[in-house]
């Protein structure tokens, strides 16, 4: 049947006679351009045979061995990193945030203890924080007796305000600046004001020694805090941070004490990092309420999300536009779900599977910062005229700060791939160049071969393989019983 006829066909046009295919061994040996390989068959000599056996079996071991190494650091994921320091016209200046370091003005409220320790409550959503139980009763009575009671808007009205009482010089690069320019937002230090803001309008920097000069005066009678609480400090705390970026206090502030003046060198670094698996980031994640991805503005918004799910409310110091949350939601709710979010790690920063992996560009500004005494005799004596303060209260209040770049450069961090694809390649050619004469064309000759001779032995079985039995017609012929017992035993 077809059975029959597809073995006549398999045996007339496609295995070729068994001298056909030892000529074609031999032609493939005499002609493959993989050296050495003609030497074995076509030498007659036995001992040359042997010798040139062992160098080919030798190359290719070698070549086994240099590929798998390759592949093998290929799949390790090496990088390497270079530092470039590029020297530029001119430069973009970075955003800077202050903070008064005395958060509330005194006469806001009869119990000011309470406020520090709700804001503590609410700026905790930011860091990791613990309230001591001690004023657990007092804050409970408070929070029952005051339900309508804002912490955004108190903290708004009687926290630290910028004016021209407050910020008595502002100059930028020669020019005024005003406490217009400053944009208000909301940290751990309660009203804190961002210059640059957003990057709107970009402004530049084309000469080094010179940036923002600013005097502060803190009004320490107006302005206290608790010492109970651990505040202790007086001055100005201020951060640089890229304008698209949100300003970050845990551990990177800057501190500015009453009665000094600092002056501050800064620099622009640039880090570029690999996406995984050479690297930690991931390139295509987005946030929702920030144009640039950085750890900070991702861990608050997980934050948020989080928050939001399990209170149904929003706290304001957060991104998002969400109802806004209570006191008591922030006291009864907020409080133990942030509290949860870091004891069971759900908002995780660091590596390529957290849930805000590192940014795959990031930019920092590393500063250098010296302090002097503010003012001589004739300044204080001036700035006491001026203000119409006594020389005491000029030494207690007054802060100066000067930010300028050391120069104009900046530096690039880049980590790139040890090995990419291409240099791979170049490897594996130039192993199998150098030990075995082999190339891309070569592989192929290789390949056609193998693919030939696995055909050949596949037609060889099937033409090995038994009969297929013949099925006849029931109503032509029916076999006996005793037929088919030993039809079935043959089979």
């Amino acid at each position: 049947g077809i059975l029959e006829k597809i073995r006549l066909y398999l045996i007339k046009k496609l295995l070729p006679h068994l001298e056909d295919r030892r000529k074609y061994h031999q032609e493939f040996a005499s002609s493959t351009s993989f050296h050495g390989v003609h030497n074995i068959v076509q030498t007659r000599s036995k001992t040359r045979k042997v010798l040139w056996l062992l160098v080919v079996a030798g190359c290719l071991a070698v070549v086994v061995w240099q590929i798998c190494s390759r592949f093998i650091y290929y799949f390790s994921w090496p990088t390497t990193t270079t530092v470039v320091v590029q020297y530029v016209e001119n430069v973009k200046f970075p955003a800077v945030t202050f903070c008064n370091l005395n958060r509330f003005q005194t006469h806001a409220v009869s119990n000011l203890r309470i406020i520090f320790v709700i804001w503590n409550i609410v700026s905790g959503v930011l860091q990791k924080f613990a309230t001591e139980d001690k004023y657990s009763q007092e804050l409970n009575d408070f929070l029952h007796g005051n339900q309508n009671f804002s912490i955004k808007e108190f903290t708004r009205k009687n926290g630290f305000y910028l004016n021209s009482s407050t910020l008595l010089e502002c100059e930028f690069f020669g020019k005024p600046c005003y406490p217009q320019d400053f944009e208000h937002v909301f940290t751990e230090y309660g009203n804190c004001y961002t210059f640059n803001h957003n990057d709107l309008p970009a402004r530049r920097v084309s000469l080094s020694g010179r940036g923002l000069h600013l005097l502060f005066d803190v009004q320490q009678e107006k302005f206290t805090d608790e010492p109970a609480l651990g505040h202790t400090d007086a001055g100005i705390t201020f951060v640089i941070h890229s304008p698209k970026e949100l300003p970050r206090f845990d551990g990177l502030g800057l501190l500015t004490p009453v009665g000094t003046h600092a002056q501050v060198a800064i620099r622009q670094l640039k880090s570029i990092i690999q996406e995984y698996p050479w690297g930690e980031c991931k390139p295509d994640i987005k946030l929702q309420y920030h144009k640039i991805y950085s750890t900070n503005g991702c861990l608050q918004e997980c934050k948020a999300r989080y928050i939001q799910d399990w209170c149904g409310c929003l706290p304001f110091i957060l991104p998002g536009n969400g109802t806004e949350c209570d006191l008591l939601k922030f006291y009864n709710c907020v409080y133990p779900a942030v509290y949860d979010i870091e004891i069971k790690g759900l908002c995780t920063v660091g590596t390529h599977n957290s849930t805000c992996p590192t940014p795959c560009e990031e930019t920092d500004y590393p500063t250098t910062i010296t302090y002097s005494s503010f003012g001589g005799e004739k300044a204080v004596k001036y700035f006491s005229t001026k203000l119409k303060k006594s020389p005491e209260y000029i030494r207690q209040n007054l802060v100066r700060i000067d930010i300028k770049y050391h120069d104009l450069s900046y530096k690039i961090t880049q980590q790139q791939k040890a090995l990419t694809i291409s240099e791979l390649l170049a490897d594996v050619g130039g192993q199998l160049g150098l030990f075995c004469g082999a190339s891309m064309i070569t592989i192929v000759e290789l390949l056609e071969y193998i693919f030939t001779n696995f055909c050949w032995m596949c037609i060889f079985l099937l033409l090995k393989a038994p009969e297929m039995p013949q099925w006849n017609n029931p109503s032509q012929n029916q076999p006996t019983h005793k037929e088919k017992k030993k039809g079935i035993q043959e089979c």
